[in-house]
């Protein structure tokens, strides 16, 4: 927490809103729209996930339409297409960014267009907090009628190029909250889009779908969705130092490259006039038996508890979705056996910083 944050929860018990919604609801997804620009609406809600699954409703999937979708990424960017009883379809990544590959999804857009299957919707993620080719991803979606959700749970923070802020991209983008990520609500998660009309579907949908009218009336089903006043208040807060604490883990991550990178290990890139908010330090290194591969340094440093994780294991990879349609080369599953996420933290200080950098470096030159 900043501090901050207990001014505007105390303004939501002093004014006695403590339902889901509120001032401070109101106030928070302001400072979101503000931070973001371009004339956005965004939505307060439970999740990233309640926020990619009203999108990809409002955007029309429906049972037996194809989702495609990033593979590398987490459960709950995937979740939402099952909840609407649509098909993923997981696609690789570009190897100069680690986001997914928008040429493939071009070569793959015409050749459905073609057999006459188009999918409903292409959902990519901003990977570890860096954007995503929104640039090419919104012309080849334009081209072919197909909507594009992006998935920004990861990037509030971030840019793409000229200045453009992550989360601001497609028909509809969606944040997270969660307590993983660099500022938080506790739990919680925003529908971001451009169009006001779906942004009153989405506050309508997440209130249950409730009619106007003096006694409940119905005329769809809705969801219990929206984001508690109470936790908007310390969203507020929060705020205050996004900037700050992206700077920070932008920092870390440079320390650790600068360290690390001569002794082998291949971190994330950065496209130029990209701005990562370095969300996590995700770095490759050597394969298995060629050095310290990824779980020699894994489990050395958990031996000193320092907690460090492997990538996201690709959704085609996982037992769920075996036998799943994937398209691409497998750059993502070289990720995942090779790549490491270290620790990352706003408030890491200099010498825990250094501690890591230590220990892996004796690994990486022992070899």
């Amino acid at each position: 927490m900043s501090g901050r944050e207990r001014v505007h929860v105390g303004e939501a018990f002093d004014s006695n809103f403590v339902a889901p919604v509120g001032p401070q609801l109101n106030a928070f997804e302001e400072h979101v729209a503000e931070y973001l620009g371009q004339g956005l609406h965004c939505v307060g809600l439970s999740s990233g996930s309640a926020a990619l699954h009203l999108a990809l409703r409002i955007v029309g999937v429906g049972a037996g339409d194809e989702v495609w979708i990033s593979s590398m990424t987490f459960a709950g960017g995937i979740f939402p297409v099952l909840y609407m009883g649509a098909t993923p379809v997981f696609f690789d990544l570009d190897p100069t960014s680690w986001t997914v590959d928008a040429g493939l999804l071009r070569e793959e857009l015409a050749a459905a267009a073609r057999a006459g299957r188009l999918p409903k919707a292409i959902v990519p993620t901003d990977l570890y907090g860096q954007s995503a080719d929104l640039d090419p991803l919104e012309e080849i979606c334009a081209e072919y009628g197909v909507k594009l959700v992006v998935d920004s749970a990861e990037s509030l923070g971030g840019e793409y190029r000229a200045g453009r802020k992550c989360g601001s991209g497609g028909d509809a983008a969606i944040l997270s909250f969660n307590g993983n990520k660099i500022i938080t609500t506790s739990s919680g998660g925003m529908l971001v889009t451009r169009d006001a009309g779906v942004a009153d579907q989405a506050r309508f949908l997440s209130t249950q779908a409730r009619d106007p009218a003096p006694h409940y009336e119905h005329s769809t089903f809705g969801y219990n969705y929206r984001l508690s006043n109470i936790l908007a208040g310390i969203g507020i807060g929060q705020m205050s130092v996004l900037d700050d604490r992206v700077a920070t883990r932008r920092a870390i991550f440079e320390r650790y490259r600068e360290a690390l990178e001569p002794l082998g290990v291949a971190f994330m890139p950065e496209p130029a006039g990209y701005r990562s908010t370095r969300w996590l330090t995700a770095g490759l290194f050597p394969a298995a038996g060629e050095g310290a591969d990824r779980e020699t340094v894994r489990e050395e440093l958990a031996r000193h508890e320092i907690e460090s994780r492997p990538l996201w294991k690709p959704m085609h990879m996982q037992p769920l979705f075996a036998g799943t349609s994937y398209k691409g080369s497998g750059f993502d599953e070289h990720c995942f056996e090779r790549g490491l996420c270290l620790p990352s933290g706003s408030d890491m200080s200099r010498d825990e910083q250094d501690e890591v950098i230590g220990r892996v470096a004796e690994l990486l030159k022992r070899g």
